[in-house]
């Protein structure tokens, strides 16, 4: 059933005497007036009939009427077919009802016109040239209950009178094109109304019409309002074919915005950082969720930073014990209530009415409230902690523990990769987490394995070496895990002399798979997080791999998504037994050459972990972005030995969970370790028929160990309104959540299906979604030559072009590596909402006019300072100086004609060679703000760390690698840019499926 909408004002109710006060919102028709309607007998109006056709609409207008023929008066709307109310005399002009007040976001005009329109109803505020409005001055008389007439509008001080609704007539009329500052179009005129807060029927409509037995219906106002954005797709001047102008497209220039009708309408929800549904209205039919096509589901990030000045209340029961459900186990939350006179409180999810512990008892006071609910935060927040008793352990709190497995070849040796690490994990053992309780450990390897004794009794590490890779065992089981307060001169020791250890090596073999094993059983006692640093593709013993990337003929082969996918089956086994043992796998990678990260990323995929890529890694150009992202790996507050479940209201289910994790039963979800960092995505469906309930809640709780040993519950509560209406569920929708839950289910059909297949289901999905919401407004609206979408969706066809040029999914062999195509599917697969959506739309801003001013001082990032631009190559000035920033890496490029001070000052001279640009190194006020810009836009997201590649205009091919071919609006490789995306887009819709 549909839920008031708090983000839309609410329809004034009518007097109480009308005979048409008790009609019902759902019966609005396509083809009955939502306003009264004029007298036939009135000055310069001309009635008319409506059609006796089924097919015809009442809103096919030929063509506009001059306003000199109908002054002052407002057209009526065609009748419902056999509705007596289209044959009733309607009140005076003075008496036309007033419509809602709402502002029309994207309007479009239905049709052009060389005539002057007609413009009624007074504007809103800050509105200009706009017609006089009509206002009622005095009460309007009632009529006798039960007499047939035109429904009577409610009395408003003209103050308060909205502007009337814009009618479309069969014959004669047309709406007035409605004003708008819209980028989208600059001829309009004229102003209409905006749409109705609930959904519209139409032919295509499956909802049962509702006839009334006479009288126009109030509350909606179906057909004479677009609710909905559009795009024109006419001629492009100059151009014989149908186009549109690029300028109109809509573009996410503000990054990923949260929706805020859910938060206004249950402020008690956890906040969205922690849970994003796909839509705000919960469909409460099956016939909705199949119309639905897109996503329906959720994204988690349990452990996500607070935002800022809050912080998650931690509540501890003591002997009390955790109030629960004792029949579907939910916590304790703000929206279960009490009764009883506080002796009993009612389950929110499945209605139970259960007893309160006597330890929690309170009394009610008159409105049914417990007199301590101020001073209970689990009653009053969405997102609160738990300290858990001992009943929810089955072993003691494992202490953090940290095992390192190193390759030491001579590859590694002689990127720099080895004394970068070394020195990176020595400046991080003082910050790790969990002191004093903390453990560490060791394992390099190259042709054969090496172990480290760092017990604290010794004045420096003693070195054991397995050469034998095919019978792999453990030397002194019990000395290789150390405790970090104890043994910390110990381990500074070792990590100092690692890098000259290994310094004249020249083994270039990878024993990495009894490594591997080696590490699991020296971990499996206590569990932890195990850091793999690979530089080398494994190539004795166990889980040798080869190579098997490099053959083009695969792709557009059934064989092409084995290449997705781990080649040897030893590498799932060991993650499943990793999970197991609560051992949590990182995966960095350096080799510029093929090291299969297919195989490497089922470590992390199916243990919680993640994997940082480094191709062709140089320690003098990379180290700085490896030292940033292993300290904070390292650093972060981590949460150990996890599992997740969500539980949801009757008849609402989850059906599958997509990330880096092993789902142990059907909902539960095992984490051996999980930080902010990391964001889950699940889908939902319906187990029933119909929802009989008008609300549905949603409970996200994550049991863990602190890194001090405390047992600890996170719950997120949150409520959704059910909705009966396609049209609302399209309104309440969540872009960035839609486009995290579809990003993930391409990249997991991209292991079972061609790329070709995966971008194909992407355009699918759009396509379907669209028409359907077309579907809603085809009898209404004169939609010939227009693409029309839902004002919340209108960024999501270019997401989902963001998402086929993205590397996992873009072009064939050419255009990505192997390797990188699954380094960044595997990132991708557990970004958070907001991360995701930067990395597929990232930011293009114009620097050089700031430089020379103190804007920077003062920003907390781009888009603080500067504006943001589209994702074309005509954005960018050849006098100008801009940084391109996804979240991963930072471009600045240098326009040819950027003034030779700047360019002297920065360093960035045509005779500078770029790769080795410094800007630390160039002493001077500009090099100096432009450091400090790339600073803040680092310090704003921490999770990664942006490398900065400078690119100068014209230099190929550093220009097109770093930065035209993510320029995704152009035309790339083959590929159609954003204006072709969206004509193919909108002729698919208008084929009949």
């Amino acid at each position: 059933m549909a839920t008031d909408n708090p983000g839309r004002t609410n329809i004034p109710g009518r007097p109480a005497t009308t005979p048409f006060a008790a009609a019902p919102p759902q019966a609005a028709s396509p083809f009955m007036s939502s306003v009264p309607a004029i007298r036939p007998d009135a000055s310069g109006f001309r009635p008319f009939s409506t059609p006796a056709y089924p097919g015809v609409s009442p809103f096919s207008s030929p063509g506009p009427v001059p306003v000199s023929e109908a002054p002052g008066f407002r057209p009526a709307a065609g009748g419902r077919f056999n509705d007596p109310s289209s044959a009733l005399p309607g009140p005076p002009p003075s008496q036309v009802s007033p419509a809602l007040n709402y502002i029309q976001r994207f309007p479009t005009p239905q049709f052009t016109t060389t005539n002057q329109p007609i413009s009624v109803g007074p504007p809103p505020t800050g509105r200009a040239n706009l017609a006089p409005p009509l206002q009622p001055n005095v009460p309007p008389p009632q009529p006798p209950f039960g007499q047939p007439s035109a429904a009577i509008p409610a009395f408003r001080p003209p103050s308060q009178t909205p502007p009337v609704p814009i009618a479309t007539p069969l014959q004669g009329y047309v709406a007035a094109p409605p004003v708008s500052s819209s980028p989208y179009f600059g001829q309009q005129t004229g102003y209409a109304p905006p749409p109705p807060p609930m959904g519209v029927t139409s032919l295509q409509s499956r909802e049962p019409m509702q006839h009334p037995v006479s009288g126009p219906p109030i509350g909606n106002l179906p057909g004479l309002v677009e609710d909905f954005s559009s795009l024109s797709l006419r001629a492009v001047p100059g151009s014989m074919d149908p186009g549109l102008d690029a300028k109109e497209l809509p573009r996410p220039l503000e990054g990923d915005v949260v929706p805020t009708s859910l938060s206004e309408m249950y402020p008690l929800n956890c906040h969205p950082r922690y849970l994003r549904l796909t839509t705000n209205g919960m469909p409460n039919s099956q016939s909705l969720v199949s119309r639905w096509h897109l996503p329906l589901g959720a994204v988690v990030c349990p452990l996500a930073e607070a935002p800022e000045g809050e912080e998650v209340p931690i509540v501890n029961f003591a002997s009390t014990g955790i109030v629960r459900c004792r029949r579907c186990r939910t916590y304790v939350n703000p929206y279960v209530t009490f009764t009883d006179g506080g002796r009993k409180w009612r389950c929110n999810i499945c209605a139970l009415l259960n007893d309160i512990p006597g330890d929690y008892f309170a009394h009610l006071d008159v409105n049914g409230r417990r007199i301590d609910m101020d001073q209970r935060p689990e009653l009053i927040k969405g997102s609160v902690e738990f300290v858990a008793p001992t009943e929810y352990m089955v072993r003691p709190p494992m202490p953090p523990l940290y095992f390192f497995l190193i390759d030491v070849s001579v590859s590694a040796i002689r990127s720099g990769m080895l004394e970068a690490v070394a020195e990176t994990i020595k400046s991080c053992l003082d910050n790790l987490p969990g002191f004093p309780r903390t453990q560490i450990g060791f394992i390099t390897f190259d042709s054969t394995i090496h172990f480290y004794n760092m017990k604290s009794s010794l004045t420096q590490p003693q070195m054991m070496v397995v050469s034998d890779v095919d019978d792999i065992f453990v030397p002194l089981p019990d000395d290789l895990l150390v405790n970090l307060s104890e043994s910390q001169k110990v381990v500074e020791t070792f990590l100092d002399s690692l890098p000259s250890m290994f310094q004249d090596t020249l083994n270039v073999e990878s024993a990495f798979g009894p490594a591997l094993k080696a590490a699991f059983m020296v971990m499996n006692q206590l569990g932890g997080k195990l850091l793999i640093f690979q530089h080398t593709l494994p190539s004795l013993g166990v889980g040798r791999l080869r190579l098997r990337g490099d053959d083009p003929r695969v792709y557009g082969t059934d064989k092409e998504p084995s290449l997705r996918v781990a080649e040897d089956a030893f590498y799932k086994q060991m993650a499943a037994d990793m999970s197991k043992y609560q051992i949590a796998v990182d995966v960095y990678a350096f080799s510029d050459k093929y090291t299969d990260i297919a195989s490497f990323g089922t470590l992390s995929k199916y243990t919680g972990g993640q994997v940082y890529y480094y191709p062709s890694f140089q320690a003098a150009i990379h180290k700085d972005k490896l030292k940033h992202e292993l300290a904070r790996d390292l650093t972060r507050e981590t949460a150990w030995e996890a599992v997740m479940r969500i539980r949801c209201g009757k008849g609402v289910r989850f059906t599958s969970y997509h990330g880096n994790f092993m789902l142990r039963s059907t909902d539960l979800i095992a984490l051996p370790a999980v930080d902010c960092d990391k964001a889950f995505a699940m889908q939902l469906c319906l187990e029933e028929t119909l929802l009989t309930t008008q609300t549905v809640f949603f409970q996200v709780a994550l049991l863990y160990t602190s890194s001090s040993g405390e047992r600890r519950i996170r719950v997120h509560t949150a409520a959704v309104p059910v909705v009966a209406d396609l049209g609302e569920m399209y309104r309440q929708a969540d872009t960035g959540a839609i486009v995290s839950v579809l990003c993930r289910l391409t990249i997991e059909k991209t292991l079972s299906s061609k790329l070709e297949e995966a971008r194909n289901s992407v355009q699918l999905r759009i396509v379907k979604a669209l028409r359907e919401y077309r579907n809603l407004h085809a009898v209404q609206h004169r939609l010939a030559g227009r693409m029309i979408y839902p004002e919340s969706l209108k960024y999501l066809p270019l997401y989902a072009l963001a998402l086929c040029k993205s590397a996992p999914l873009r072009g064939g062999f050419a255009d990505a590596q192997l390797d990188e195509r699954c380094a960044v599917g595997s990132t991708m697969m557990i970004l958070p909402v907001k991360g995701l959506v930067k990395l597929l739309y990232p930011s293009l801003v114009r620097v050089d006019p700031y430089l020379s001013t103190k804007v920077i001082s003062q920003a907390n990032g781009v888009k603080d300072f500067g504006e943001r631009f589209p994702l074309t190559i005509e954005s960018l000035d050849s006098r100008g100086l801009y940084v391109f920033d996804d979240g991963f890496q930072l471009v600045i490029w240098i326009g040819k004609m950027l003034s030779p001070d700047v360019a002297r000052s920065l360093n960035l001279d045509f005779a500078a060679d770029l790769s080795k640009v410094n800007l630390s190194s160039t002493d001077n006020e500009l090099s100096k703000r432009l450091s400090s810009l790339l600073r803040k836009i680092r310090d704003s997201d921490p999770s990664y760390y942006q490398l900065c590649h400078f690119v100068r205009q014209g230099e190929q091919p550093r220009e097109g690698f770093y930065l035209l071919t993510k320029l995704l609006e152009d035309q790339t490789a083959g590929t159609g840019g954003y204006a072709e995306w969206i004509m193919q887009i909108h002729r698919q819709i208008q084929q009949t499926p």
